[in-house]
């Protein structure tokens, strides 16, 4: 029997990033939260100076993404 959540069970890998609006996931060691909103989907987040930056879904996939900050 298997105690992992079915967050930790996916493999950011081979699965596209969540579409649920306000879920937060962790790119580079930033996290990015999914704004909710009309049109297309994107990720909002902090660049390494604080400043604002938002993703699309292709750059979160190609950048990496995880549910869980890497250690």
């Amino acid at each position: 029997m298997s105690t992992e959540t079915e967050h930790q069970a996916q493999s950011p890998e081979t699965d596209e990033p969540p579409t649920a609006p306000c879920t937060v996931v962790w790119s580079q060691g930033r996290p990015y939260v999914l704004e909710p909103g009309t049109g297309n989907p994107r990720w909002v987040g902090t660049d390494t100076r604080g400043r604002p930056t938002t993703l699309t879904v292709a750059d979160l996939r190609r950048r990496g993404w995880s549910y869980h900050r890497a250690s």
